[in-house]
C-alpha cells in the first residue's frame, strides 16, 4: 500500500519514527511529502498536502502528525475526496475505517505516545469498510465535497431544518 505521510514541526519527530515503522516494519511504500527538518511549519499546509496525494489516487491512504493531530486532520479533510480525522486510540482507528470508510488520520506528536501511534497506524491499515449500513451514511459525507449538502433526507422527521 501507498502511504502518504506529513507532518508540522510539532509532529516531525514521530512522522519520522512513523516512516521507518511503514516502510520497514509494515512494508508499505512511503511518499513522505515534508517536512525535512523540524523548524517551524504550518500545519495546514502539509495536511493540504496528503490530502491532495490521497484524493488523486498516488496514496491509498495518508498519515498526518502535528502537536494535537486535530489541525492538520481539519486540513486534510477539506480536500474533495478526503475522509480525515484525528485518531487517538487504535479502537477508533478500526472504527474510522469500518464505519466511515476514512483515508486519512491526524495523529498527535505531543499528547500520544508513539507506541500508541504505531498501533493506531497499523490498525488503521489493516481495517477493513463495513459497507452495508455504514455505505450510505458514507455517500452523504462525500456529497458535502461534491454539492455542500445532503441531497437524501430520508430520516424520520423529513427534511433536516436550515439555518
Amino acid at each position: 500500500m501507498r502511504i502518504a505521510l506529513g507532518s508540522d514541526h510539532a509532529g516531525f519527530e514521530q512522522k519520522q519514527m512513523l516512516k521507518e515503522y511503514l516502510a520497514n516494519e509494515l512494508g508499505h511504500e512511503v511518499i513522505d511529502l515534508g517536512p525535512d527538518t523540524d523548524d517551524r511549519v504550518d500545519y495546514p499546509d502539509f495536511g493540504e498536502k496528503v490530502g491532495r496525494c490521497v484524493a488523486s489516487g498516488d496514496a491509498d491512504r495518508g498519515v498526518c502528525v502535528c502537536g494535537t493531530g486535530i489541525g492538520i486532520a481539519v486540513a486534510a479533510d477539506k480536500v474533495a475526496g478526503v475522509r480525515a480525522s484525528s485518531i487517538t486510540t487504535p479502537e477508533f482507528a478500526d472504527l474510522f475505517r469500518r464505519h466511515n470508510d476514512g483515508n486519512v488520520i491526524g495523529l498527535s506528536g505531543r499528547f500520544v505516545d508513539p507506541e500508541v501511534n504505531r498501533e493506531i497506524v497499523k490498525v488503521f491499515l489493516t481495517s477493513e469498510f463495513e459497507g452495508g449500513r455504514h455505505a450510505g451514511r458514507v455517500e452523504k459525507i462525500m456529497q458535502l465535497d461534491t454539492t455542500g449538502k445532503v441531497e437524501a433526507a430520508d430520516q424520520p422527521g423529513g427534511e433536516p431544518a436550515a439555518c
